[in-house]
């Protein structure tokens, strides 16, 4: 990546939309190259698709549970992973290191759902227990990482020029 394609990212993170109009407004770059070089980063996989981003608590999926998940399994990670994964509300699921295994979030549209959320948990046969977080509100829940950083640092760092 060069200057120009971080430049652009950074304004479609900032911005919340890949439209090319408002994308050259804000980085002077023309139309037609931020067509070709959202292309290229298509192919390349850095930008993996067009979805629009949804307000959680409008939709009514208000509800964000924080856990921390401690397992005992043989074999790989991942297929515990993917059963974690796999239950319904879990919006997110990191392999650890240290004493937890997976740190989980999920959204879920009523406080009463949060019991169904840990029975789900409890049904996996290689999970051990869970340690649940009720979030009462949230500071700081963006889909774009870049937003919590500089254009500099980013150039800096992610620019290959």
């Amino acid at each position: 990546m060069d200057e120009r394609d971080v430049r652009l990212l950074k304004a479609i993170s900032d911005l919340g939309t890949g439209s090319p109009e408002e994308l050259h407004e804000e980085t002077g770059i023309p139309v037609s190259t931020i067509h070709y070089r959202l292309n290229n980063l298509r192919d390349e996989g850095v930008v993996v698709n067009d979805l629009y981003d949804l307000d959680l608590d409008e939709l009514g999926l208000g509800v964000t549970v924080v856990l921390e998940v401690l397992t005992s399994y043989e074999g790989s990670y991942e297929d515990v992973g993917e059963k974690i994964s796999a239950i319904e509300g879990v919006t997110q699921a990191f392999f650890t290191m240290g004493e937890t295994d997976f740190m989980v979030v999920a959204r879920l549209p009523h406080s009463d759902d949060v019991e169904r959320l840990i029975s789900d948990f409890e049904a996996i046969p290689e999970v051990d227990r869970t340690n649940s977080t009720f979030v009462v509100a949230r500071q700081k829940d963006t889909t774009r990482p870049l937003q919590s950083y500089s254009i500099d640092t980013l150039l800096e760092e992610l620019s290959e020029e």
